[in-house]
């Protein structure tokens, strides 16, 4: 009995520790690099290359399997990059948000890299990745690899 509390203690610590370290929680900090009618206009271009990525958490030097955070970088016809990523109140209206790729760190790695030929939009991979967020049920790495497997 007293081994099955500590066992959930500490897996209910990792959990609350895996969220801090991920930016998770705290103050939203919704940065926009475009917003209205120029937004929408981006969800529709084509993708041509997807990559999907993962980068250290926060505070971290190193990817831990899931201890990590990852997104897909995607590349349009005019060789444009943006990152589609989820996390905790990441967005506003979906917590799967785009940025532009040149806000990423040095320290994202690619896992895995897909030729879509212009098959899917911007707005595809953001629904693959899903509105909500959920440390567990819905987390980034899940609504990446949804979004990497619309192109299998």
């Amino acid at each position: 009995m007293a081994s099955s509390v500590l066992a959930v203690l500490i897996v209910s610590l990792l959990v609350v520790a895996v969220e801090t370290l991920s930016g998770g929680g705290g103050t939203p900090n919704h940065n926009y690099d475009l917003s209205g009618s120029d937004l929408r206009r981006l969800y529709n271009f084509p993708v041509f290359k997807a990559e999907r990525m993962k980068r250290p958490l926060e505070g971290t030097s190193v990817v831990l399997g899931p201890l990590s955070h990852s997104g897909v970088r995607v590349t349009l016809a005019d060789d444009s990059q943006w990152l589609i990523h989820k996390g905790d109140n990441y967005g506003v209206a979906s917590q799967t948000v785009v940025t532009a790729a040149r806000h990423m760190s040095s320290d994202w790695r690619v896992v895995q890299t897909l030729d879509f030929q212009g098959t899917r939009t911007v707005g595809d991979f953001v629904a693959a990745g899903g509105s909500d967020y959920s440390l567990i049920f819905d987390n980034c790495h899940l609504g990446s690899r949804r979004m990497m497997s619309q192109g299998l």
